[in-house]
This record gives structure tokens, sequence and C-alpha cells, in this order.
């Protein structure tokens, strides 16, 4: 008699592919936080120097020093930093 009930060996569960499947999600997860690991210890952040203000000082005076090429940008930097927009220049009249 072969009753459905009755204990058949199987296959491991290691040959089974759903079991792959879903340990698949975990095991990736843990490979990444690894490497994550490795890259944050041996790649520290640079330090900020002790005279960072003084230094955007300095490239902020540069810019205002600049040609006029730079005019639109230094414009753009601020109105996004204070929300004003330039004035409009008026155009010449022929």
């Amino acid at each position: 008699m072969n009753d459905k009930n009755s204990a058949v060996p199987g296959a491991p569960w290691w040959k089974f592919g759903h079991v792959w499947l879903v340990l698949a999600g975990p095991i990736v997860v843990v490979i990444a936080g690894f490497i994550t690991l490795y890259l944050a210890v041996s790649r520290p952040d640079p330090v900020v120097s002790e005279d960072y203000y003084r230094q955007g000082i300095e490239i902020n005076k540069t810019l205002e020093a600049a040609p006029s090429s730079l005019a639109p940008a230094i414009q753009a930097r601020n109105h996004a930093a204070t929300g004003v927009a330039p004035a409009a220049k008026p155009s010449p009249q022929p």
C-alpha cells in the first residue's frame, strides 16, 4: 500500500530552487553590508579645514572680481540664496 502520509525520504533542502530564491535576498543584503563596512573603514572622510569660513570668503572675493562672463552664474547664486530676482536690464531702443 502506498499511503500519502507514509514517511518517504525526500531530497535535501538545498536542492530545492525555491529555498535559494527565498535566501537570495538576505544573503545579498548581508554581502552588501560587508562591502559597505569595508568601504567605510578603508576610505575615511576627509577632514574639513579649520579655516573653511575664511576660504569661502576668499572664493567669494575672487568671484566678485571675476570677469562679466560669470555674472549670470553669480546672479543665479544670489537669487537662490536670497529668493529675490535680480533687476531686469532695459532693452536698448533702436
